[in-house]
């Protein structure tokens, strides 16, 4: 079995669980790192998108687990060394009696819908959260209008539009008003930041819809993608985002998707 793995060496502990996870795996399993990490180790490495791995661990919090998913199409462990770790499956404490699962294949793979983001007909990175488009200056707000095909849906003034797929629901989205939508439910979520118009309410559209974000009066924004990447926006662009293709696959040891939130969020 070829295992990469990926870690955060600047979250405290990451970096010793990847060390222990490598002397666990090791020589019984071919062990990939990614070039960072395996710098670290005075090793040889490879960029996460050319990996071609089995599984991927991604040892760090959410963020170290959305860019493994942007980033490679192998089934993903998040393996939490951060603080909240939402989309981590297991702790790092814990991680001996799930590496053996792993390699018996003792597991379920979940798979999620992403968001595909195009600019202007220029595909950009796809979102296992969420895309936002929100304005490059503090205290200046925009107007947005929002589409869904060529229908228009709403004209608001707000910071800023997220849109976010169910998984990403329960991040940014929710923070900003919009509901917490079970990730079996394929879906587009649209939530306003911060609304001058107190009425403005978030949406939920079919996955099967094409949601367009566009600016009624062109100003410089910034579009972020899963908070890992971002593009600066004239404000002159048509941003397109639809289901993708490609489907976020997270590996699963149990059904817990609530009494996650009850642990990780409710008592926050």
């Amino acid at each position: 079995m070829k295992i990469g793995i990926t870690a955060n060496p600047h979250i405290p502990g990451a970096l010793d669980s990847a060390k222990h996870v490598v002397a666990r795996l090791e020589p019984a399993q071919e062990v990939v790192l990614e070039s960072d990490l395996a710098r670290v180790f005075g090793r040889n490495g490879m960029p996460l998108a050319h990996m071609k791995a089995d599984v991927v661990l991604a040892i760090g919090g959410d963020g170290t687990i959305l860019r493994a998913l942007q980033l490679s199409d192998s089934k993903v462990l998040g393996v939490n060394s951060g603080s909240l770790g939402f989309l981590a499956e297991v702790y790092a404490e814990e991680i001996d009696e799930y590496l053996d699962r792993i390699v018996r294949g003792d597991y379920k793979v979940e798979e999620r819908m992403r968001l595909k983001v195009t600019v202007d007909g220029e595909r950009m990175f796809d979102c296992t959260n969420e895309a936002v488009v929100h304005t490059a200056h503090v205290a200046k707000i925009r107007h947005f209008e929002i589409r869904l095909g060529d229908e228009m849906v709403e004209r608001v003034r707000a910071d800023g539009m997220i849109v976010a797929t169910p998984t990403g629901s329960t991040s940014y989205s929710m923070s900003a008003g919009g509901p917490i939508v079970d990730p079996h439910v394929d879906a587009i979520i649209v939530t306003a930041i911060a609304p001058f118009k107190p009425a403005s309410r978030p949406h939920v559209f079919p996955a099967s819809g094409q949601v367009h974000v566009r600016l009624g009066k062109p100003k410089e924004c910034l579009l972020v993608m899963d908070g890992q990447h971002e593009s600066t926006l004239k404000g002159t662009e048509d941003v397109v985002l639809t289901a993708s293709e490609r489907r976020a696959r997270f590996i699963r040891f149990r059904e817990d998707f609530y009494r996650r939130i009850e642990e990780k969020l409710s008592r926050q």
